[in-house]
């Protein structure tokens, strides 16, 4: 499965992770924009659903252009990293990871780049384009030029909303930065594709900027949820309070109702700059022992109202955002996985979650449960009738909520 297989025009740009969340709507909307797109990615399966025409994640607007872009044979695969030296460009989306330490894991950019080097020339520019640990940038110019290639390699971090990657990449500034002036104006002109403007930054610059980014979000959720736990616990309703002083004053504007905080950026970019600065990065960590910690808090209080020993309790949204298939480092599993030792029996549901076949259809698990969590806030939920069972929900959404 290789882009000559299919096709003899060479492509424009490689994506390597290109399946993904973050490589497949890049992908889409250089093609949209008259780019020839090679996408390369491991999963095999991820790339035969795409290559008939459907989508493997929610992305809105996303299925349309994927349908102009096979359309038009703009796109093109493979499932052999070293093939995307075919294409001039190769953006790779394969970040840091975050190991059982909470500490960054180098060993997938090392391994892509391992797989690239063979087939790299001095003609090649390499875009990281997920989260790194700050100096990975700079690291992977050095081991290309320690090899005796002379790459351009740049770092454009993905700052767009996941679920709505086809809109805000087309109208939020993209952040550019190369470790010569040569890789940022290369990888500029990619973006000057589609993006409204260009920010230039050096490499580390931007490494920071992603990472301060998703931080100071993490941190704005821990906030509003360490409000609510307050108020909670002293027996008073937060979410009347928040909106009181939020409601025409410009000052508490940004103060985010509170919720389950996770997915795959947040707190991965967190804990990073955790590690960066020596486990010094005090906001950081008190913003994780809260986000996390509210799963906790919310069985405790629960435990204190209800004999969950002889209770079914049902959660309702698995996924790690509202109207999300993604289960990524969702909260949803935690509170799962603790109320297994607290409850007579655990069971689940989600109206787009398609990966875990342990879910149950939504009307047996309300019908089946003495007591229902609301974990992850989908439209589909709002104004549920949950026949009279009581339910614990953080976010204020369904009606006769109470926790």
């Amino acid at each position: 499965m290789t882009e000559a297989d299919q096709s003899g025009a060479t492509p424009d740009v490689c994506i390597v992770g290109g399946a993904g969340h973050v490589g497949l709507p890049l992908g889409l909307v250089l093609a949209h924009h008259g780019m020839r797109v090679l996408i390369c990615d491991l999963n095999r399966d991820a790339l035969a659903t795409i290559q008939a025409g459907e989508m493997p994640a929610l992305d809105e607007g996303s299925p349309e252009l994927l349908k102009e872009a096979l359309a038009n044979d703009m796109l093109t695969f493979t499932d052999k990293t070293a093939d995307a030296v075919q294409a001039p460009v190769i953006v790779v989306t394969i970040g840091t990871s975050v190991d059982e330490f909470h500490s960054p894991d180098q060993g997938l950019i090392r391994g892509c780049i391992d797989d690239l080097m063979p087939g790299l020339t001095d003609d090649h520019l390499i875009i990281l384009r997920s989260t790194v640990y700050p100096g990975t940038t700079d690291w992977v110019d050095r081991y290309l030029k320690k090899a005796g290639k002379g790459t351009l390699v740049s770092f454009c971090p993905e700052r767009v909303v996941q679920g709505k990657s086809i809109q805000e990449l087309q109208e939020v500034p993209q952040i550019v930065s190369g470790t010569t002036p040569e890789a940022t104006l290369a990888a500029a002109k990619i973006f000057d594709v589609f993006a409204p403007e260009s920010v230039e930054l050096t490499p580390m610059e931007a490494e920071f900027a992603k990472l301060f980014t998703n931080a100071y979000r993490y941190i704005q959720f821990a906030i509003t949820n360490e409000f609510f736990s307050v108020a909670n616990s002293a027996g008073v309703n937060y979410h009347n309070i928040l909106g009181a002083i939020t409601k025409n004053y410009p000052r508490a504007k940004g103060i985010p109702t509170p919720g389950f905080t996770a997915g795959p950026c947040l707190f991965k970019d967190t804990m990073q700059l955790v590690a960066y600065a020596n486990n010094q990065f005090n906001l950081g960590t008190a913003g994780m022992l809260v986000n996390e910690g509210l799963v906790l808090y919310v069985i405790d209080r629960l435990t204190k109202s209800y004999d969950l020993s002889k209770m079914t309790v049902g959660i309702l949204g698995m996924a790690f955002k509202a109207d999300s298939d993604d289960i990524r480092s969702s909260l949803s599993y935690k509170m799962k996985k603790v109320l297994v030792t607290h409850a007579d029996e655990v069971i689940a549901t989600d109206p787009l979650v398609t990966v875990d076949d342990t879910l149950l259809p939504l009307d047996e698990v309300i019908d089946r449960s003495d007591l229902l969590i609301l974990c992850t806030p989908h439209s589909a939920y709002k104004d549920l009738d949950t026949k009279g069972k009581p339910v614990a929900d953080v976010w204020n959404y369904v009606n006769g909520a109470l926790i």
